[in-house]
């Protein structure tokens, strides 16, 4: 069984998300962000980690990834060949380095700095978000999916990512940006991670 290590209403919800659709059976292990617990997993004492035997792994994207190949019978990972592991890194990366840095850094500045430090980042964060919006609505283009035709690691991201937007009342202008976020999250097993500790109690 795997542990899924991580604090509710966090990236973890990624990874619950995944082992969800995967139909994998999991412990999640409620562990606050650089607590010991965590320090004690990852030298950054960042959440989620995802233990897997001896096998530790962190960074949800990497969960993600990982889950997908080791699952691939599932039909979550890349398309075949190295042009689609090529296709789904970008789309990864382009997840994390840009749609979600807008989300994260108006989190960090509300919540999670310390109060001396915070400053008003809103009008910055919706004005980057807006633009890398706009970014994911060509990359989608008229696919269902980032991937194409099929539901992936991707769209967990994504999707979990949009989920965030719209709890922290980022404007999403794009009806196809929209559609594809009801689409994505809609998802039973979405809705079972959620209930499972991927979202606040």
């Amino acid at each position: 069984m795997y542990k899924a290590v991580g604090s509710r209403g966090s990236r973890g919800s990624r990874v619950l998300w995944m082992l969800e659709e995967l139909g994998q059976p999991y412990e999640f292990v409620e562990v606050r962000l650089r607590s010991p617990e965590a320090y004690a997993l990852n030298p950054s004492g960042k959440v989620p980690i995802l233990i897997d035997g001896e096998l530790t792994v962190t960074d949800s994207a990497a969960i993600c990834v990982y889950l997908a190949d080791k699952h691939a019978d599932m039909g979550m990972s890349a398309n075949p060949g190295l042009a689609g592991r090529a296709e789904m890194d970008s789309w990864m990366h382009f997840a994390q380095s840009e749609l979600e840095a807008p989300l994260w850094n108006k989190l960090r500045h509300r919540f999670l700095l310390p109060k001396d430090v915070r400053v008003d980042v809103g009008p910055a964060a919706a004005y980057d978000f807006a633009s890398e919006l706009k970014a994911l609505e060509r990359r989608l283009g008229d696919k269902p999916f980032a991937l194409g035709a099929r539901f992936s690691a991707v769209d967990v991201l994504l999707g979990d990512m949009g989920g965030w937007a719209r709890a922290g009342r980022f404007e999403i202008e794009s009806e196809r940006v929209n559609a594809y976020f009801d689409r994505v999250l809609a998802r039973p097993a979405r809705v079972r991670a959620q209930a499972n500790g991927g979202s606040m109690k």
